[in-house]
């Protein structure tokens, strides 16, 4: 029988939430980055984008969120798969986030 905590994709979100893009001072999720979560078991696969193909910070923003993924209890493995489409735009923002760049004046 399996006693490992099972993940929830509540929790996933929680913790993306603690992610962010280094020259954006909002979490990646609210940013709009974040195109889905599929979990398989202890796996946690995370399909996000980036707001440019070129953004230098890719790497560390995966090693990041991998990073804190696999702190959640029961997560083994965590891979996050950049894709570029559909390619990211402000429009994509939660409402809060716009606010807080002061994007909506």
């Amino acid at each position: 029988m399996d006693n490992s905590p099972t993940i929830t994709e509540a929790e996933v979100y929680e913790v993306l939430r603690e992610c962010f893009d280094p020259e954006i001072p909002v979490n990646i999720v609210d940013l709009g980055l974040v195109y889905g979560v599929a979990l398989e078991g202890g796996v946690v696969n995370v399909t996000m984008t980036l707001t440019a193909p070129g953004c230098q910070m890719g790497a560390m923003i995966t090693q990041d969120i991998q990073d804190k993924l696999l702190g959640i209890p029961g997560c083994e493995d965590a891979t996050i798969e950049l894709v570029w489409d559909p390619p990211w735009n402000p429009q994509m923002m939660s409402a809060a986030a716009r606010k807080q760049l002061k994007l909506d004046e």
